[in-house]
């Protein structure tokens, strides 16, 4: 039976072996180290969260413009006079002159002539993309590094600036110089493509077509705006109004638009040729789709333009868009097209191909023409011919969407969406932000984790309810970057890629270090089980279970977080996060039944070699845990030297001291120096009395060894003058007195002769009934000593006990279980590297942080063990150097063990062992 304090003791164990205290820091750290392995990689993690979520992502939605391709829009080709043309990009008056003016006639790649542009349609489409743009030129040129006396600077670099410099004000202020547009364009050296614009990537592209035909700024300010309805994604146009009076007096004001050109070519009716403007025929529309398409088709953005002279309105009438229009602006005429290459990022096919192989559906969203939208998804490897040709490609447009928004019950309209996302490879065209969430909603009904990009104000509601939220750093608004769950720096889609690779290397360590630091909680565990249901001596304190998750284990499973990918991460399929947990019945089994145990194994091995050396065998030392450190052990000896059975015998006792001074002074001749001894009287056990000592009847032996419980505890333990007259007046005395000549019998020495004639001497004295022990019972009733047996401590028989020496020994042992198990510890890390990859592929070397924390785990054992101060708070011993190596041969049979799993697994992918046993 446990006391309270053992009880306590065995609680507060318990709980310290069953959690794993260091594992919240550990995780903490993994992931904060991954998240600055990410920012690295250009990808700026907000929510430590999502660094782990990104590996399991199944779906990634992403923007086109900016994430796919560059963002740097070029006009390529112009469409005017039912006529398509090439549209060199020169940078300089020089090149203009050479590839526009003296090749008016030359063809292009794809055989269409290069525009002229003296003709007069071709003038009007210049105008509007000049006069229905927001974009400019930035001019700033030449900032210059200054000190001012308050420290402070102003920009540092000869080069053109795309950044705002804040100029400090004060004697060392100095103006920045704007460039000469008119003046630089005609250097050979000059490259205007490269001249950073305020305003979105396709009309910086548009005025960089049309700058070396008439300067933009002058040419806006002979139309001066009057009234402007900036481009949204309903509309999907933009449309302002300018005063023509300054080059065409006498005109009204005109209006002109760009945009999509489906949405702008439906408010038009007439159409400009050759300078004239006709009415917009069935044919003139056959005309302009077959354009439209083939431009499309080269993967570039298509822009519409169209104007309106709105006659016999005055100049400075009140044009009004809410509540709404109060001018009109249909009957337009049709000007022509523009459109721009937007070309793919470097990097972006490779990542797409890695997609591929780690089965991720990467899905493009975009707002461009499904045409166009198309091109470039097979340009990047979004969609395949082969993939289309069997069905499991398709092209999505915003007006689809909005026909499955129609459908009014709940179950059909699921229905319709599985049938669109069952596609592998699916391009969402022409959609609005409010789509994009739709399709964020519906690919998680599905059980999809999807990652979803991110630039514009209205799609914040589609980054927050995403699994992940990815906001462009560079184009993002602040309030798409403030819904989103991480920021990629270079608005790139391949750092999208890296995330999802980080986010499964960050699952893989993780797991790597939970297992690792579970796999000492059942050797931190199972000794204490044993102890109370078996008895069995406490194999490890909790002041070591504590050293072991705090100290020694921390720094490997921390080091864990360093280890590099596994050469299959990216061609494994997504982990389901509802059936492939961080941690799950796997792996626990795997923690606890495999590596543990075998770590039970080798502590227990060393405890147990360690307690036979200092005289304790193994076999007896069930039941005798309990009462280790507070009852001596009494043995009985076999061949004089070899140790048959041990037990306990009686429990502690301190004699009254008004016993011991009438035994004292009554006989002071036999007791000189008291009553058995000077201190505590049988505090731990009495005295074996040699054959020359005075015969003490009352102690729990005699010359020949331990008396026994044959008789039971009080015969033995509680002997007293009460006793011995009642055994003599009820004939028991006879029976125990007989017994003593039999040397077989159990009863022999409950009482002697020498024990009958004691008894009658001290018994008949005055006090004599505070004479003896009095209540004392047996020090552990479990198992109990043989008759005859004798103190063994030392490896030798003892006359008197020692539970000190006991304690120590048992200190001894549970220094070498802590050793033999922080041994195993390092080979655990190790087979941890890899999941599934064998040691020898995945190598040791390319994680020198794990092979410091060994290097760490090892120096943290000798100093507990050896240390003296370190010593008395972890109740640790210093070994001896044998007993440091016992764990050793556990520790390789853990390595050996677990390659040979590893190996079985990939020989038979799907088998027993791998549906088991990989975690």
């Amino acid at each position: 039976v446990q006391t309270v304090v053992q009880a306590l003791v065995y609680c507060i164990s318990v709980i310290v072996a069953t959690v794993p205290e260091g594992l919240l820091a550990t995780l903490t750290v993994a992931l904060a180290l991954t998240a600055k392995r990410m920012h690295r990689k250009n990808v700026l993690v907000k929510n430590l969260n999502c660094v782990e979520t990104m590996g399991c992502t199944t779906v990634i939605a992403s923007d086109k413009t900016g994430t796919l391709t560059q963002n740097r829009m070029t006009v390529q080709h112009c469409w005017y006079d039912k006529a398509l043309h090439d549209v060199p990009a020169p940078r300089n008056n020089v090149q203009f002159q050479e590839e526009v003016v003296n090749k008016s006639g030359a063809k292009g790649p794809q055989g269409w002539s290069r525009y002229d542009p003296r003709n007069p349609t071709f003038k009007r489409l210049q105008m509007v993309a000049t006069l229905c743009n927001n974009s400019e030129f930035q001019l700033l040129k030449e900032p210059v590094v200054q000190e001012d006396k308050a420290g402070l600077f102003t920009c540092g670099s000869t080069d053109l600036q795309t950044i705002s410099v804040a100029v400090p004000q004060g004697p060392n202020k100095q103006e920045a110089a704007l460039l000469d547009l008119s003046q630089e364009c005609a250097r050979p050296d000059f490259d205007l493509l490269s001249l950073p614009c305020t305003g979105d990537a396709s009309e910086s592209g548009l005025i960089k077509c049309v700058q070396l035909l008439r300067d933009v700024r002058e040419y806006r300010s002979a139309y001066p705006k009057l009234f402007e309805i900036k481009f949204n994604s309903t509309n999907k146009w933009q449309l302002s109004i300018h005063d023509p009076s300054r080059e065409e007096p006498g005109r009204g004001p005109l209006l002109v638009m760009k945009g999509a050109p489906e949405r702008v070519i439906k408010l038009c009716s007439k159409i400009m040729i050759n300078g004239e403007e006709v009415a917009f025929t069935p044919a003139m529309m056959e005309e302009y789709h077959r354009a439209y398409e083939d431009l499309g088709r080269l993967g570039e953005r298509v822009l519409g333009f169209a104007y309106r002279e709105l006659q016999g309105m005055p100049l400075d009438y009140g044009f009004e868009e809410k509540p709404s229009l109060n001018f009109p602006n249909d009957n337009l005429t049709f000007v022509g097209l523009f459109s721009l290459m937007d070309p793919p990022r470097d990097g972006v096919l490779d990542a797409v191909e890695k997609c591929k192989r780690a089965s991720v559906k990467v899905f493009m969203v975009t707002g461009d023409h499904p045409i166009t939208a198309e091109a470039i998804a097979r340009q990047v490897g979004i969609l395949d011919d082969d993939i289309l040709a069997q069905g499991r490609g398709k092209v999505v447009t915003g007006d689809d969407i909005r026909v499955l928004t129609e459908i009014e019950n709940d179950d059909d309209r699921n229905k319709a969406w599985d049938k669109v996302l069952k596609h592998d490879q699916i391009v969402f065209a022409r959609v609005t932000p409010a789509h994009k969430l739709l399709i964020v909603e519906n690919n998680q009904r599905r059980h999809e984790v999807v990652a979803v990009t991110g630039d514009g104000v209205n799609d914040a509601p589609a980054l927050k309810r995403a699994n992940i939220g990815v906001s462009m750093g560079i184009a993002g608004k602040d309030v798409s970057k403030e819904a989103a769950d991480m920021i990629l720096m270079d608005d790139n889609f391949a750092s999208i890629v890296n995330g999802v690779e980080e986010g499964r290397l960050i699952f893989d360590n993780l797991k790597k270090s939970i297992c690792y630091s579970l796999t000492s909680k059942p050797p931190e565990l199972i000794p204490f089980l044993l102890w109370v249901a078996a008895g069995f001596p406490l194999g490890i304190s909790t002041i070591l279970i504590l050293a072991i998750d705090l100290g020694t284990d921390m720094v490997p499973a921390i080091s864990l977080a360093y280890e590099t990918r596994e050469a299959d991460i990216m061609r494994r399929p997504p982990r389901s996060t509802r059936h492939n947990p961080l941690v799950d019945v796997r792996l626990l089994l795997f923690t606890y039944l495999h590596f543990g145990i075998l770590q039970v194994l080798a502590g227990y091995f060393a405890f147990l070699v360690v307690l036979n050396d200092y005289g304790f065998p193994s076999f007896n030392l069930w039941n005798r845990g309990l009462g280790w450190r507070s009852t001596p052990m009494i043995c009985t000896i076999k061949d004089g030297a070899h140790v048959d059975f041990c037990g306990f015998g009686c429990g502690s006792y301190t004699m009254s001291d008004a016993t011991k001074s009438v035994l004292t002074t009554a006989y002071p001749e036999k007791f000189p120096n008291g009553f058995s001894d000077n201190g505590n009287v049988c505090n731990a056990g009495c005295k074996i009395p040699g054959q020359n000592d005075a015969w003490d009847p009352f102690v729990e032996f005699t010359p020949n060894g331990f008396r026994g419980f044959g008789a039971g505890v009080e015969a033995v333990c509680g002997r007293t003058c009460a006793w011995w007259r009642e055994v003599t007046s009820n004939g028991m005395a006879n029976t125990y007195l007989a017994a003593a000549n039999q040397t077989d019998n159990p009863l022999r020495l409950i009482l002697t002769p020498e024990d009958n004639a004691a008894f009658a001497s001290y018994c008949n004295m005055t006090a004599s009934d505070s004479f003896g022990f009095p209540g004392r019972g047996s020090g552990d009733s479990r198992i109990n000593a043989d008759v005859g047996g004798r103190y063994w401590w030392a490896a030798q028989i003892q006359d008197l006990p020692n539970t000190d020496y006991q304690a120590k020994v048992l200190h001894f042992a549970q220094t070498a279980y802590f050793v033999a198990v922080v041994f195993c510890k390092p080979f655990a890390a190790l087979a941890c590297k890899t999941r599934r990859l064998s040691l020898f592929q995945q190598g040791v070397r390319n994680n020198m942080v794990l092979l410091y924390a060994i290097v760490f785990e090892i120096c943290i054992a000798i100093c507990i063990v050896y240390i003296p101060p370190l010593n008395t708070v972890f109740s640790t011993r210093p070994l001896w150097g044998g007993h440091w190596f016992l764990g050793l041969p556990w520790a390789f049979l853990l390595i050996t063990y677990d390659e040979l799993r590893k190996l079985t697994m990939r020989t038979w992918p799907g088998g027993l062992v791998d549906r088991l046993t990989f975690w």
